[in-house]
């Protein structure tokens, strides 16, 4: 399956190079031009044990491939995961500026033939799947005149990563639980 995760800090870094492991082709889209050219050289950008093992492996068999362009990465995959930051804002509250600013920019590229699944594994409050929902329905139709059409193009699903420093490829791996929610049927 072609999979993107947009985002590669930890949680999309692990996240990526873990699916890639399974045997998905998984394409991994950041902002940082100096960061995806690392890791396209094949250089791990964080540290985490046995994650450089499994990178360096599904690198060389061109599972894993890495881009600054959102529309590239996107342009196959059936899922795309939103692995964004979401530091604190003055409240304390999680800031989702990232999350929706990927979410407008998904609204400009999604096709209404061309069905995908946008999953948040972004630490995100309750309720984070319908912004993202309503801000790509939003930038579609500021975007193009078949906005409305998009809305059975894509589901939003929420599946917040478990994540342990130290043991996350394992944490991935072999996961003592999963947490999925959408209002999709």
């Amino acid at each position: 399956m072609k999979i993107a995760v947009i985002g590669t800090g930890y949680v999309g870094l692990v996240t990526g190079t873990c699916f890639a492991e399974t045997g998905n082709d998984v394409t991994c889209v950041d902002i940082d031009k100096a960061k995806v050219k690392k890791l396209s050289s094949g250089q791990v950008t964080i540290y985490e044990p046995g994650l450089e093992k499994i990178f360096v492996r599904n690198e060389k068999e061109g599972r894993l491939h890495f881009t600054t362009s959102l529309e590239e990465g996107i342009k196959d995959a059936k899922i795309v995961f939103l692995a964004l930051p979401t530091p604190p804002d003055g409240d304390g509250n999680a800031d989702l500026q990232y999350v929706l600013g990927v979410a407008k920019d998904l609204g400009g590229l999604l096709q209404k033939d061309d069905y995908k699944i946008i999953i948040d594994k972004s630490t995100v409050p309750v309720g984070t799947a319908e912004k993202v929902r309503t801000a790509i329905l939003e930038s579609a139709l500021k975007s193009s005149s078949n906005g409305a059409d998009l809305e059975e193009a894509f589901d939003v699903v929420s599946n917040p990563e478990f994540l342990r420093e130290g043991v996350a490829v394992d944490d991935f791996m072999k996961p003592d639980r999963v947490v999925i929610g959408t209002s999709s049927e």
